[in-house]
């Protein structure tokens, strides 16, 4: 029996990770947000591995709020950057694996053609800036850290994009959507189902080299747009959505005009098959 802390539990993906913990036996989750444990606080994360036996660290705590990172940039750093630092030092000092999931926002969206893991990033955001200094912080304090990089995520849980859409479909008879700003939708459940799967690969063989980043998200390519028509025409709804251009939603941060990931590295290291976006949509809609 392996001991599993999920930071960020009350979070989307940390209730993803709940929504799936009884198909893995194998494992013996401890799930934490702030009031069992503040990551900003580097004794108090020391103190907890001290107190518990923790064999894995999946980060799922963040600061997500992207607009407002540009005028909260100290707190986004604080959660996003020294937070990070402290649970790299601490899973490190006690040999836990540790997993800290990052954004596409790490890139500037500039590239039309699917990111690489060895690509470049550059950051256009401050919340983009504040991610990319936890990847580095989490590699710097701990070598065998891994670096899971997703898109545009979403689920039944907490606030997203898919959830906003279906509950605004069903108040108004009219949307203006983004239509020039394209990425992979990530289904939550689907991302946390591949990252204890990569735990897995890392118990059953301890000898294998997975620390680096890796890129994940489902399969395909959509707009924000062509995804709110997938939810319209899956949930019934008759309202009009209409495409507009990025110009015509101005947002203090900057979002990656191209948020396309290639997923081979992932894909060739697990062996795995990625659910198509569309199809992971429909299960998620069912539960909603």
């Amino acid at each position: 029996m392996k001991n599993i802390l999920i930071t960020g539990a009350s979070g989307q993906l940390g209730q993803a990770f709940k929504s799936i913990a009884t198909q893995y036996p194998d494992f013996a989750f401890l799930f934490t947000d702030r009031e069992e444990l503040d990551i900003t606080q580097a004794d108090a994360v020391n103190a907890y591995f001290e107190q518990h036996q923790v064999d894995a660290l999946i980060n799922c705590a963040a600061y997500t709020a992207v607009d407002k990172a540009e005028s909260e940039e100290e707190l986004a750093f604080k959660l996003n950057f020294e937070a990070v630092l402290y649970l790299a030092q601490a899973s490190f000092a006690h040999k836990a694996t540790f997993i800290q999931l990052s954004t596409d926002y790490v890139f500037d969206g500039k590239h039309y053609r699917p990111y690489t893991e060895n690509d470049e990033p550059n950051p256009s955001s401050m919340y983009g800036a504040s991610k990319l200094r936890g990847e580095a912080a989490a590699q710097g304090e701990n070598p065998d850290a891994i670096i899971l990089r997703t898109s545009w995520l979403y689920s039944e849980f907490g606030q997203n994009f898919a959830k906003r859409m279906k509950e605004l479909m069903a108040e108004r008879t009219e949307l203006n959507i983004v239509f020039d700003q394209t990425g992979t939708p990530t289904y939550a459940v689907d991302l946390a189902g591949v990252t204890l799967k990569m735990l897995g690969h890392k118990f059953e063989y301890p000898e294998a080299q997975l620390a680096g980043v890796y890129h994940y998200s489902n399969e395909g390519v959509t707009s924000w747009y062509d995804f709110a028509v997938a939810i319209k025409q899956l949930t019934g709804s008759s309202c009009e959505l209409l495409p507009i251009t990025t110009d015509q939603y101005p947002t203090p941060a900057e979002r990656p005009a191209y948020s396309v990931f290639n997923k081979n590295k992932i894909k060739e290291t697990l062996g795995i098959a990625i659910p198509y976006w569309t199809d992971s949509l429909k299960v998620c809609l069912s539960k909603l």
